[in-house]
């Protein structure tokens, strides 16, 4: 959670121009979905399912609750008590390799939110996420860039640089994850994303370093000149947001 400090440097950000976030980019297309999902959730007499496939301790799809019939979360860590009483049901898993974490044609929406640079396998993260969709459920997936020029040489560092200027941006340890960077180009996610079985695959980028590395001024400041600089180059600005359907017709087995 943001402090006030925070809060008010995340103020500035739109007399920057810094703007939208990824968050505003994120809740529109989950809006979309979750109003697809419930027209074909109503024509089968059933809730609207939704996975939050990375829920950490804060989500992207906490102010959707009410229009959630049954929302599951699930990470590789257990969240702290009380961090996710928005959800369901928690399920710890490692969605690269837990295929039986869930049920085949589970879920109508799919939040997959800054966790797939972290994935050792994304590619089998993405097939897992197309077993458990429901026919014509929607993807929403948001990443970092390594095209951004600040990403690509942070991701160009040594693992123990990297841990440690990683570390100085978060919260704390289970925020700081070794960032693989796999699936961090536009290309190389919507080519992963479509041999999964994903299609209508939609990506697009936002400034965001200023919003991650708003923790401290100097942090906040390097983020503030990272999204200045890329603000008219679409394809180097810092952060993916894709959105991707599942077909019509039998899921992926």
């Amino acid at each position: 959670m943001s402090g006030p400090a925070q809060r008010r440097r995340l103020a500035i950000l739109p007399a920057l121009g810094i703007h939208p976030s990824a968050g505003d980019v994120v809740a529109i297309a989950l809006d979309r979905a979750l109003d697809d999902a419930a027209a074909r959730a109503a024509h089968d007499g059933r809730p609207v399912a939704v996975l939050d496939a990375a829920c950490g301790r804060v989500s992207a799809l906490r102010p959707f609750r009410a229009r959630v019939g049954d929302l599951t979360g699930t990470d590789l860590r257990t969240p702290p008590r009380g961090a996710v009483t928005h959800l369901d049901r928690f399920v710890r898993a490692d969605i690269c390799v837990d295929a039986d974490a869930f049920p085949d044609r589970e879920f109508d929406v799919i939040l997959l939110s800054f966790a797939i640079e972290h994935l050792a396998d994304p590619p089998a993260a993405l097939a897992n996420l197309a077993r458990w969709a429901r026919p014509g459920a929607t993807l929403v997936v948001t990443t970092v860039n390594r095209r951004h020029p600040f990403v690509a040489a942070y991701l160009g560092l040594p693992a123990p640089l990297r841990d440690r200027l990683q570390a100085a941006v978060k919260e704390g340890p289970a925020d700081a994850h070794v960032l693989v960077g796999a699936c961090t180009t536009r290309r190389g996610l919507a080519e992963a994303l479509r041999a999964a079985g994903w299609v209508d695959v939609r990506i697009g980028t936002v400034g965001h370093l200023a919003r991650a590395w708003a923790r401290t001024w100097p942090s906040f400041t390097v983020g503030v000149a990272g999204d200045v600089l890329t603000a008219g180059i679409p394809a180097r600005r810092s952060t993916l947001i894709a959105v991707a359907r599942l077909p019509d017709g039998p899921a992926t087995p």
